[in-house]
């Protein structure tokens, strides 16, 4: 796939955005799973919910995998987001992780506080053991290196390099982020081709793109 300079390729969304923030294991699976969620605007991966500052790629201290995401509130709210997080926690929601992969709820706001532990209340309702979630204030978020955002889609490096793909985009790009949940089979053909066309990709890149998407569908998101 050859580099389209002048396609118009949709990596900036500039609408009103919150935030959410979720631990859920390895944060590669919730980065797919997010990133194909309609409302979700931008996803990036990194670190938080510790203490540990000057964290390198071989200490994080005492910060947990998550991720972070800019969602459009008026067309998913936060309790569907919640849904997606009880729904898709890598490894159960009952198993005590070790920090760096520990399930986790950062909450933004007291609304988001109090929906998260009514959420929290509801699972546990259903579970004969304790929940080993943690809900905590959201404080400090330190993004993960370049090689961990969207790391689905930059194993997909001709489609990168036609989509002008750099680091910062990694990180802010709408369209990477679809990508990077579509590559791996999540949304499914019938949502992809909904909106194949505002996403801006060629017919070269929109067949590649949707060819893997069929091949991957309901393979699950393990890491």
């Amino acid at each position: 796939m050859n580099p389209q300079p002048n396609a118009a390729l949709l990596h900036d969304v500039d609408i009103p955005t919150k935030k959410a923030t979720f631990g859920m294991g390895c944060f590669w699976s919730s980065d797919s799973l997010f990133g194909a969620t309609n409302g979700v605007i931008r996803t990036r991966v990194g670190y938080a919910g510790g203490t540990t500052k000057n964290l390198n790629k071989t200490n994080i201290g005492d910060h947990t995998e998550v991720i972070e995401l800019d969602y459009d509130p008026e067309t998913v709210t936060y309790e569907e987001l919640l849904d997606k997080f009880w729904a898709n926690n890598e490894y159960g929601l009952t198993t005590k992780k070790k920090t760096q992969y520990q399930s986790m709820i950062l909450y933004h706001d007291e609304e988001q506080r109090l929906l998260a532990e009514a959420s929290h209340k509801a699972m546990q309702a259903r579970h004969n053991e304790p929940l080993s979630t943690v809900i905590a204030p959201a404080g400090d978020f330190y993004p993960a290196e370049d090689y961990h955002q969207k790391h689905r889609l930059q194993g997909h490096k001709d489609l990168c390099r036609s989509l002008n793909l750099d680091s910062s985009k990694l990180q802010t790009s709408h369209l990477a982020a679809r990508l990077n949940g579509y590559l791996v089979g999540v949304g499914g053909v019938a949502q992809f081709d909904e909106e194949v066309g505002r996403l801006g990709l060629n017919e070269k890149q929109a067949e590649y793109v949707r060819r893997e998407l069929e091949r991957n569908q309901g393979g699950g998101l393990s890491c």
